[in-house]
């Protein structure tokens, strides 16, 4: 079978083509993205405007044309925090779907969390013993820590790299005021969650996933993508240190000329860096292992696990959360 998983986030927009088969790892066949920085074009108001949501149709057409011509057989859409906590997600929604006729479905905070988790727990297996993921994303952070395919806690706070640099940093690059200051807030902010992860129990491995990390990690030392996905690669809290105090001094632009940082997402790399920082801090962590499948990885695995389409519709015993997002909880995802 061969599956598309268009994922829109604060980003990118990014159509992931695989061969997938029940029981089986999928394979990558082709993956596109488009650059949309859609949550840097929500208004004072959080309000997605008519550019920006004109911008997301024609990505979405386009991925969805691209899927069709590589010959997918499904189309698994879903959005993250950018459209989650846009005012008018809904409209947008409606529209997307009016006008690309794809059903763009939300996932909540948790829901990416869970996903990513079992992303990380399929790809290093049972004898990983008690996994901790973090995920750093555009608009939030994602914490899931357990023993079992389901995390026995999973959190989403409201620390993204691109969320960090438009709301603490007004220079660029970032004044010394500025670093110290999104520090001592990180360190609060993230207390709480700290706090609710040491309870579950210590881990026996700290993964990360995500392009942040991933950057992270290869400019202090970890082996470059063409080593490829076996790769052992880490972040350690002494190399990251060291990375901030180089980075914070630099502007986007000559951030963006550094090997494998993107363009794209030159700009929020010191905001990124900060948040690992202050997250391996909280939990006392001196090391994390970088996982090249993250959450559209976890939404394909959760997809094959189910037989038919009805049984991706949301189980009878476990209720459909729409708390942090309400406007749009018919726009759920179904892959639970």
């Amino acid at each position: 079978m061969r599956l598309g998983v268009l994922d829109v986030g604060s980003n990118t927009v990014h159509l992931l083509v695989v061969d997938a088969h029940r029981g089986a790892h999928p394979t990558p066949m082709s993956s596109e993205k488009s650059v949309l920085r859609l949550a840097e074009q929500l208004d004072g108001s959080g309000t997605l405007g008519r550019e920006g949501a004109d911008q997301l149709v024609r990505a979405v057409a386009a991925s969805k044309a691209a899927a069709q011509r590589l010959g997918c057989e499904d189309l698994m859409a879903f959005a993250t925090s950018a459209v989650r906590e846009a005012g008018n997600a809904a409209e947008v929604l409606d529209r997307v779907r009016a006008e690309t006729g794809v059903d763009l479905r939300v996932l909540t905070g948790e829901d990416e969390a869970r996903y990513t988790f079992l992303a990380v727990r399929r790809w290093y297996g049972w004898s990983a013993g008690r996994l901790l993921c973090l995920d750093i994303g555009g608009g939030s952070l994602e914490l899931a820590v357990g023993v079992d395919e389901e995390p026995e806690g999973a959190f989403s706070v409201p620390l993204g790299a691109g969320r960090l640099t438009r709301t603490r940093f007004r220079h660029d690059p970032p004044t010394r005021s500025e670093v110290r200051e999104t520090t001592e807030w990180l360190a609060e902010q993230l207390a709480p969650v700290a706090k609710k992860i040491r309870r579950v129990g210590a881990p026996d491995r700290v993964v990360a996933t995500s392009k942040t990390f991933r950057t992270l990690a290869r400019l202090t030392g970890a082996a470059p993508s063409s080593a490829g996905p076996r790769a052992r690669r880490v972040l350690t809290d002494a190399g990251l240190r060291q990375l901030i105090a180089f980075i914070s001094r630099m502007s986007a632009a000559d951030l963006a000329e550094l090997e494998g940082v993107s363009a794209s997402r030159a700009h929020q790399l010191v905001a990124g860096a900060l948040v690992a920082e202050a997250t391996m801090r909280a939990l006392s962590l001196d090391e994390l292992e970088i996982c090249p499948w993250a959450l559209r990885e976890g939404v394909i695995l959760r997809r094959l696990d189910h037989t038919n389409g009805s049984d991706l519709d949301t189980p009878p015993d476990r209720t459909r959360r729409t708390g942090d997002t309400g406007r749009t909880g018919r726009h759920g995802a179904r892959w639970s």
